[in-house]
């Protein structure tokens, strides 16, 4: 061990989790959900004027195992929310979601019984990018924006021994049939 290491004993991990940190911040695999007419500003981003590409955004995938950030594009109805929430649960962790343009965000003019009014509701956002539709460069914006909370997002975790215990108790309850936390006497 260097005397470095040693007057530091969380320099191997932070060091680490910083590189860690960098490479995921510059390569997001992205899944489009696209629904509406901002569907064209969101091609517009990803064309040769404005790159996505240049930051590590530029290669979508079309099946969310894949995946990990959602670009939420578009008017969601409440018939397509339990399909946007199975997709999202079909995604790895970490997972991050992007509200893209003013009806995703907060249902937009349309304040009807059948849009939902905002996203928030179905799944849990972390950028929100409004505009109706937002230019390219309020989205690459908010790239830049989720790239740097990914960047400082702890990225090594450690499993906390009483969640393991309590979820072993809960999967041996479900098991024998009864509530966790409770005796057999």
């Amino acid at each position: 061990m260097t005397e470095a290491a040693e007057d530091h004993p969380g320099f191997f991990t932070s060091r680490l989790e910083r590189v860690i940190g960098w490479a995921r911040r510059y390569s997001i695999f992205q899944y489009p959900f696209v629904t509406a007419c901002c569907g064209m500003e969101y091609m517009s981003t990803a064309s040769g004027h404005y790159d996505m590409d240049r930051f590590g955004a530029g290669l979508p995938r079309f099946s969310p195992r894949q995946a990990d950030v959602l670009f939420v594009v578009g008017t969601i109805s409440h018939k397509m929310a339990p399909v946007l929430r199975r997709v999202y649960d079909q995604m790895c962790d970490p997972k991050w979601v992007v509200a893209f343009g003013v009806c995703t965000c907060t249902g937009g003019f349309y304040d009807n019984y059948a849009t939902v009014q905002g996203i928030d509701t179905i799944v849990p956002v972390d950028i929100y990018i409004p505009g109706c539709p937002p230019r390219p460069e309020a989205v690459l914006d908010g790239l830049i924006k989720l790239q740097e909370k990914i960047e400082k997002q702890k990225q090594l975790s450690y499993p906390n021994v009483r969640e393991l215990k309590l979820a072993e108790e809960m999967a041996d309850a479900t098991a024998s049939g009864s509530r966790p936390g409770s005796r057999k006497r």
